[in-house]
């Protein structure tokens, strides 16, 4: 009451003080007055089914008075004194004159007795007080005063017309084309605006006047010549006139805004309707992928061959490169647009958005933490194969060929032990086999470490599961079997041999020393052509090192087995000697061994056609290593440039999300500037994606160049990605934020400088105790009590934190609020989901019953409302939304087609279900 006591001092006191004087030097405003307050008061008096004719006459006695404030105020005034005598009408008068000042309006130099008596200033003067105080007093416009809300109105609507200039409530006015902008601008077919000329005030006059008489029920109040034979028009009674045509136009305005109000919320909750039904789909055609994928990545069954696994792995490399990226794009696009959306519904007043079961961000997460987990020991078991693959095809290869040699070897070895030779033998002939025995013996012996060897490697390869285990162990269980076989062969032959040694006496030392010695020396070459022939896999310049040195330490040998070979051939050459001196009938055999020289000058020089080619194998093989360890080079260089790279950026990111300058849609453009940057640096991923692919194909299973893997390389670009992407999503949502809230940038940039200023390790985080500092730091008090170091607010401590700030913490206003800042109930408060409450709790939002109220106006103050309402008021897909959803109005007071809005517009705010 202060407030307005004050204001109405200044706003009434001066206009009495500029009555008087204006009146005293234009009496010709007295006469516009009259007309002009007596048509306002008859445009009141005739609802009570009266009206005055002469103003200074009709109001003497009080009657008309009263009935004219009861009329204009709504309430009822004391009861007025019937009889005719003078006391009579003074006390009727005062009784209005009381209700007056009640108001708050102090009336200066005006008494009852001038009214009785008819004095015509005095009584202008009272009805222009009533007039200011019940007509202007309550129109404001940006918080101005009356007067200059009224003018102010009158600006902005006539402001789209040309020669229309309203200064002020007198000359500006002369013209008539104010009144007409004025009709024009809310009931655009009541006049041809375009038809009006600036040069005739009498016509534009008359026209505004009929037609707000016929039209608007606004009584005419002046005639056009007073206003244009007056060098200035009476202001009060302008003002007068013009506050008719506000108030009949004030109830237009207000339905226009109701029916905006209502749009704006219907056009939100549309938008965000289809925000969650995009979401659903793509989370739900995210989750089906995953969902595909896994069992994909699960499968570790191996293949038989190097070529079928090789294959296995080139798919997993296309899912890495090219199906996987799109997707891990779709997994932060849904998350960005999951918090986009729960912004704008906290923004505007919504509920929070609860997805589908199953459909949840944390399911999302949880489903491409199992892909991921899947897909992390995939690549690495590929590889695992594809070596086990090579060891078990070089074991292979190396069984087939030892088999093959031991096969070759023991061909008739059975059909020899079996001979029984001996029996019609000279003596001499005895002691040869005996002899030859003894050297077959040697070199059986000779051979048990090659089918030692055989079985070793069936079992290796039973053991790492060799595809083709069962020939393998066939094969080797026959060369076992006939082994066993040839023991005991061998051994029942000397057997026989021995009983008829006795018998035999004559042996030739010579062949049986050229046997003993050439047995070893065979086996010696047959091993080396075995050496010299055998494959060899290596993964390392050392490696290959390792085999050329020792196959050089083989070619050192090579003359100490020369110089062997020409003393065997010597002893040869002397039993030739000695048959063709003493003419020995030796039918040119030799009885103890089958080797002859010609079989080891046979192998010998194959040995020496051998060792070229294994140089030729060796040398191919270093220079295939020199060219493994260029590309492990190249890709460590590479590597070593990119992963620090990818590190820094990131964290240049973080310092960028922390030390923010400048206003929001700057720090948005520099992030966006950034990221394109980034982008840009793609080229470089994809060309180390190349060189590991050269590196893979080489099958290169290690590098000492560099710690980093292309799996690191990968993740941390998609992890920076995705940073940079959030980070942007933030600043979007800070100026969703900034706009819905009304926060100005000084209140965005005082909060980010305290959450800075805290955050003294640059983590992008607060912990509690920093948390509680900023908090204080803005001004809200916390409290002593400490807090649980979780960087979150638990139940209790909000609800005493909500406390300390003035709010009153009953059982249902605090499980209001935490259904607000947890709508997931998981029993914390985070930072963010704080700021949005007291945000939100300041801010001038849409509610559930602003939004009811509109409806009521649309319904012209009924408890439902029609369809033809809706479609009249409203856009037409909106009026057809609302009709879609409201339910059937059943109160006492329902009509065929009412429709329920209240019920419609709490379920709009989640109070209700529709």
């Amino acid at each position: 009451m202060d407030h307005y006591d004050s204001q109405q001092t200044n706003d009434y006191m001066q206009p009495e003080e500029d009555w008087d004087r204006d009146l005293l030097l234009d009496p010709a405003w007295e006469k516009q007055q009259r007309k002009t307050f007596t048509a306002w008061c008859n445009s009141h008096l005739r609802k009570a089914g009266t009206q005055i004719e002469n103003i200074e006459e009709d109001f003497r006695d009080g009657l008309k008075l009263m009935l004219l404030l009861e009329v204009i105020s709504g309430e009822r005034l004391a009861k007025p004194e019937r009889g005719k005598m003078r006391v009579h009408k003074i006390s009727n008068v005062n009784k209005a004159l009381d209700f007056i000042a009640s108001k708050g309006v102090k009336l200066v130099s005006i008494g009852a007795e001038e009214i009785v008596d008819g004095n015509v200033k005095m009584t202008l003067g009272m009805i222009w007080t009533i007039i200011l105080r019940f007509a202007i007093q309550d129109i404001s416009v940006e918080e101005t005063s009356a007067k200059e809300g009224l003018l102010l109105w009158c600006q902005r609507k006539t402001a789209p017309y040309k020669n229309v200039n309203i200064q002020n409530f007198h000359i500006s006015w002369k013209d008539g084309l104010g009144f007409c902008a004025l009709i024009h601008r809310h009931r655009p077919e009541l006049i041809d605006y375009g038809k009006l000329r600036k040069d005739d005030p009498l016509t534009n006059l008359n026209t505004a006047f009929d037609v707000a008489e016929k039209y608007l029920d606004i009584p005419k109040m002046l005639d056009a010549e007073d206003i244009v034979g007056t060098a200035r028009p009476d202001e009060k009674a302008i003002m007068t006139y013009v506050s008719s045509f506000y108030h009949a136009f004030s109830g237009a305005q207000k339905a226009e805004t109701a029916a905006n109000r209502i749009c704006k919320v219907l056009a939100v909750n549309q938008e965000n309707e289809q925000l969650m039904e995009d979401y659903e789909k793509l989370a739900s055609d995210l989750l089906e992928w995953i969902r595909r994928t896994i069992p994909w990545l699960e499968n570790r069954v191996p293949e038989n061959t190097m070529h079928a696994m090789q294959q296995k792995l080139e798919d997993f490399r296309d899912y890495r490169r090219l199906h996987k990226p799109p997707k891990v794009q779709e997994k932060c696009q849904l998350e960005i647009n999951f918090n986009t959306l729960q912004t704008k519904l906290r923004l505007s007043n919504r509920p929070a958005f609860m997805p589908s079961e199953g459909r949840m961000v944390s399911d999302i997460n949880n489903a491409w933490g199992c892909l991921e987990q899947v897909e992390k020991g995939y690549e690495e078991w590929l590889l695992n194969e594809i070596r086990r693959l090579e060891r078990l095809d070089h074991l292979a290869e190396k069984f087939r060929q030892k088999a093959s040699i031991h096969e070759a070897w023991t061909d008739g070895k059975e059909t020899m032990l079996r001979q029984k030779d001996y029996e019609t033998a000279t003596l001499s002939e005895i002691k040869a086999l005996l002899k030859k025995h003894e050297a077959f013996e040697s070199d059986l012996a000779a051979h048990q470490d090659r089918v030692e060897q055989i079985a070793a490697i069936a079992q290796e390869l039973n053991e790492l599961d060799y595809y083709d285990s069962p020939s393998v162990n066939a094969r080797c269980q026959k060369i076992c079997d006939q082994w066993d076989n040839l023991g005991a062969l061998t051994q029942k032959r000397r057997e026989a041999l021995e009983r008829t040694e006795k018998l035999l006496e004559t042996i030739d030392q010579l062949y049986l020393e050229y046997a003993k010695r050439a047995a070893p020396f065979n086996n010696w070459m047959e091993g080396a052509m075995e050496d010299l022939q055998d494959t060899f896999i290596v993964h390392t310049i050392e490696e290959i090192q390792g085999l050329t040195t020792a196959h050089e330490q083989f070619k050192a040998t090579l003359p100490d087995a020369d110089k062997e070979r020409l003393a065997i051939l010597g002893i040869h050459n002397e039993v030739s000697k000695i048959v063709q001196t003493y003419h020995v009938n030796m039918a040119g055999t030799n009885p103890y061994t089958t080797i002859t020289p010609q079989e080891i000058n046979g192998k010998w020089d194959h040995v020496r056609q051998l060792v070229p080619r294994r140089d030729q194998a060796l040398t191919e093989e270093h220079a295939r290593q020199q060219h493994n360890e260029r590309l492990r080079k190249q890709f460590g260089a590479q590597a070593n440039v990119i992963g620090p790279w990818i590190q820094t950026k990131m964290e240049e990111i973080g310092r960028i999300s922390i030390e923010m300058h400048g206003t929001l849609e700057d720090q948005l453009s520099h992030l966006r500037q950034y990221e394109k940057s980034i982008v840009n640096y793609k080229p470089k991923i994809d060309q180390l994606e190349g060189d590991h692919q050269l590196i893979q194909e080489a099958l290169i299973f290690d590098n000492k160049h560099t710690n980093y893997t292309m799996e690191h390389i990968r993740v941390g670009w998609e992890q920076l990605l995705t940073t940079i992407a959030r980070t942007i999503n933030e600043v979007e949502n800070q100026i969703l934020t900034r706009d819905a809230k009304g926060i100005s940038q000084e209140q965005m940039n005082e909060f980010r400088a305290s959450f800075n200023h805290f955050d003294r390790d640059h983590s992008g985080t607060l912990g509690p105790e920093e948390f509680k500092a900023c908090l204080i730091s803005l001004g809200y008090d916390i409290g002593n009590d400490p807090q649980k170091k979780t960087g979150m607010m638990d139940t209790d401590d909000f609800r005493a934190c909500l406390i300390s700030m003035g709010y009153n913490m009953g059982e249902a206003e605090f499980a209001r609020i935490m259904s607000i800042v947890d709508p997931n109930r998981l029993g914390v408060v985070t930072f963010q989901a704080f700021i949005d409450f007291m945000s939100r709790e300041t801010a001038d939002t849409d509610t559930a019953d602003q939004v009811m109220a509109s409806f009521k106006i649309l319904a012209g103050d009924k408890n439902y409302i029609t369809m033809d309402e809706l479609r009249r008021e409203l856009p037409p897909d909106q009026a057809e939304y609302c009709i879609a959803r409201m339910a059937p109005y059943t109160g006492p007071d329902s009509v065929p087609g009412a429709l329920d809005y209240m019920s419609f517009s709490t379920a709009l705010y989640g109070e209700s279900d529709l």
